[in-house]
């Protein structure tokens, strides 16, 4: 069973029930199902300018629970650094980057709905529809 790194739209249509979900439900199959820190953090954030009560906050919370949450390394800030170097004259965004430091840091692949955002990052397998 190998692990996927889930981009954060792929956790928000999910948890959302989204129709989009269904597109990449057969890429998840068998997999071990792991999302970054910031994820994590990008999840909280859409929440709170959503203006979530406590409910669902606690589901989100839940959501969360049952993914393998990968934390900060020293290995992930490198391959965070690499990425926004190799990415300078395109630029990625921060929160991409992290998402994609993690994936590349555990050579797994990343499973995204915007492939778009992570092109071009050598040693990043993108799984997309």
């Amino acid at each position: 069973m190998s692990i996927l790194v889930l981009d954060t739209n792929i956790v928000s249509f999910l948890m959302r029930g989204h129709s989009l979900a269904d597109l990449y439900r057969p890429h998840l199959e068998g997999h071990t199902l792991a999302i970054s820190f910031m994820t994590v953090g990008e999840l909280y954030e859409g929440a709170y300018r959503a203006g979530w009560g406590e409910k669902r906050l606690a589901r989100l919370e839940e959501t969360v629970k049952s993914y393998v949450v990968i934390p900060f390394s020293f290995e992930i800030c490198r391959q965070w650094g690499a990425i926004r170097c190799e990415r300078r004259k395109r630029t990625i965004a921060v929160d991409d980057a992290w998402v994609a430091a993690t994936a590349r840091a555990y050579d797994s692949p990343l499973v995204t709905h915007n492939p778009r955002d992570f092109q071009d990052i050598k040693g990043l397998k993108v799984l997309a529809e």
